[in-house]
């Protein structure tokens, strides 16, 4: 029997007034994180959420409409700084929170909110982290196979998963990120964009390392059929490529094995160009992502965008993009998912051997079931 995430039932809620949520250090996570923030605004209408996280995250949480404020992180990850921890946990004292949750699973992160003296603290046992938090979660991960769920349990008793009742994941909202039409202007205007073409963005990069990412002659393949072939519909297409400073070099190998097709004049490398809230405002005009699994594809999910998500040595049961206009793709390996870095074996069999063919037609199965709903 799968919980009704919005159930008013105040056996399995908390009716706090002001909840602190410890944040996320990826980009994906903290997106993800937004499913939670909804149902808490879901059992209680007037509850003040704020989140504390590092600083690149604001472009993020200053478009979720459930975030009443943000609170800088200023420790990077991994950094302990106990004297700075204890003066942050104070300095939040009189703030008055009724309650935290904690995303991370560190020891370190539930420093700050027991300095805090927040009366009521909620996470995961993580790294055994009895007496600092006082409502302590065991993760079943049987129970929990899906980050989000993970998530959003924490907006639960623990009463109310006693019972191993399911959190459905068509019972947990989708993460909806909140765009501007001015702001989406200006990211335009700065990068002389224009939007007479439809938009296919590419996000080639993974931070977590390279048995992530799908190779860049496939990209370009896609990009080239997508160009040519107009996804079966009667409008041009240009190529938008989204990343990092660390992604610009794909971005460019991309670019030019498609100037190789006289293709030049439709793709525009944005690698390592725009900050976040610029990449978020350009994506959001986009008709189609295509994205190893990364914080980007997250991002385009959370957008409303037809999401293709590929997938070698992560596993897209874990956390795949969410919503009903994405998709992934894995071809289920023996070898795979390995949750490695770089691939053990030394070939990325996971994602070589993942043809562009596949991709599109993913693509294709998106837009027509997007034309139908309209």
């Amino acid at each position: 029997m799968a919980i009704d995430l919005g159930d008013a039932n105040p056996s399995i809620i908390h009716k706090d007034q002001k909840c602190l949520i410890i944040g996320p250090s990826w980009v994906g996570d903290m997106v993800m994180a937004q499913s939670l923030f909804m149902v808490l605004k879901q059992q209680n209408p007037e509850l003040q959420i704020d989140v504390m996280a590092p600083s690149w995250s604001n472009a993020l949480l200053e478009r979720m409409p459930e975030v009443s404020n943000v609170l800088a992180m200023p420790l990077g990850h991994g950094q302990l700084q106990l004297k700075l921890r204890y003066q942050l946990g104070c300095s939040l004292r009189n703030k008055h929170y009724d309650r935290v949750i904690l995303l991370p699973n560190s020891l370190k992160s539930a420093l700050i909110p027991f300095w805090a003296n927040i009366p009521l603290r909620t996470g995961y046992l993580g790294e055994m982290r009895y007496g600092l938090l006082n409502d302590i979660r065991k993760l079943n991960k049987t129970l929990l196979t899906m980050t989000v769920q993970r998530f959003v349990a924490l907006a639960l008793t623990k009463e109310t998963l006693f019972d191993k009742q399911q959190i459905a994941l068509e019972n947990i909202p989708v993460p909806t990120l909140r765009v501007s039409a001015e702001q989406v202007a200006i990211s335009l205007e700065k990068f002389h964009l224009r939007r007479q073409k439809k938009v296919l963005a590419l996000c080639p990069g993974a931070e977590y390392g390279p048995a992530k990412q799908w190779p860049a002659r496939h990209y370009a393949r896609l990009a080239q059929q997508i160009i040519t072939e107009k996804l079966a519909t009667q409008d041009d297409w240009q190529v938008w490529i989204f990343g990092s400073q660390n992604d610009q070099a794909i971005g460019e190998h991309i670019k030019d094995l498609l100037s190789e097709q006289n293709l030049t004049d439709q793709v525009v490398n944005l690698c390592g160009q725009t900050q976040l809230a610029e990449a978020i405002d350009l994506m959001s005009v986009s008709q189609a992502v295509v994205s190893n699994d990364s914080g980007l594809m997250h991002m385009g999910a959370a957008l409303g965008v037809n999401v293709v998500g590929l997938y070698g040595s992560s596993d897209p049961n874990f956390t795949p993009p969410l919503g009903q206009h994405s998709r992934t793709l894995s071809l289920n390996m023996d070898c795979s998912p390995c949750f490695k870095r770089v691939c053990p074996l030394g070939h990325t069999d996971c994602l070589a051997k993942l043809e562009p063919r596949q991709v599109y037609a993913s693509l294709l199965t998106l837009q027509a079931k997007q034309a139908v709903s309209e």
